[in-house]
């Protein structure tokens, strides 16, 4: 069966996936969530995809959850139906960690992202806001707990301090000052969004596949590693693995003949 809440298409060596609930602002649904799971799976699983781009339809890239999940879930806790209140979450639960694992992902943060919004975007490899964007975890407002990891991911990739900041206050944050901050790594024009998100998404997929998901490893593991001889004995282990590939042996040989490598051939 198709899917009803998300677009997608292929560019290339890149997945796009589009949340595709404009009139909602995109907000989230646990279809949408398993939605998205499926299709990046079907991508992990495909050699001809490199990246993927997560972007939104309309004025929103995601504000948050959609109100019809919190009722549903506030009255299944009321009557203690631990069960289906379980069910209802246990995959949105898993996405980070499929994000760390996956081929690199770009968000393309085209308006709002908010409360699930934002935290569903955090374990992404790289961020590139429109100016026009506004980012929030804003659970705070509803009475609820920053998730996915959030707690975590946000101090890593901000700080402490403006996490601290975000998480208490729940206050919008604009693009200028989350690039500031480092909540994400760019910031273009509305118009340009899309074609900067798939310029990054190119340059990565069209790096050796192999290669990239071991750096990406290296990345999950390392920086929370205090030992260094076990950061460094990761490194050469992977480092002695790509040697052997493919993609090492191309690139030597168009350095010699002063050509672009091929990669992933």
């Amino acid at each position: 069966m198709g899917n009803e809440q998300i677009l997608t298409e292929t560019i290339g060596r890149v997945g796009v996936i589009r949340l595709n609930r404009p009139e909602k602002l995109n907000a989230w649904t646990n279809q949408m969530s398993h939605e998205i799971r499926n299709q990046i799976t079907l991508w992990n699983d495909d050699d001809s995809i490199g990246a993927i781009i997560l972007t939104g339809e309309g004025r929103a890239f995601c504000a948050g959850a959609d109100l019809g999940d919190f009722a549903d879930r506030a009255q299944a806790n009321k009557k203690g139906d631990g069960e289906k209140i379980v069910q209802g979450v246990t995959g949105a639960y898993e996405y980070p960690t499929m994000l760390r694992k996956s081929k690199p992902t770009i968000a393309a943060i085209n308006g709002y992202a908010v409360g699930i919004g934002l935290t569903m975007i955090l374990p992404c490899d790289i961020r590139i806001a429109s100016t026009e964007a506004k980012l929030s975890i804003r659970f705070i407002k509803m009475g609820l707990m920053p998730e996915l990891g959030s707690t975590r991911i946000l101090s890593e990739l901000v700080g402490l301090g403006h996490a601290t900041d975000m998480c208490l206050t729940g206050r919008i944050v604009g693009a200028e000052e989350s690039l500031r901050m480092g909540l994400v790594s760019d910031v273009t024009a509305p118009d340009e969004l899309f074609d900067k998100a798939l310029e990054r998404a190119n340059e990565i997929a069209n790096n050796p596949t192999d290669a990239v998901m071991m750096i990406k490893e290296l990345l999950e593991k390392n920086p929370m590693d205090r030992d260094l001889s076990a950061v460094m004995e990761r490194e050469s282990i992977r480092d002695q693995i790509a040697r052997r590939l493919p993609d090492h042996d191309e690139a030597i040989e168009a350095f010699a003949q002063k050509r672009e490598p091929e990669f992933n051939k």
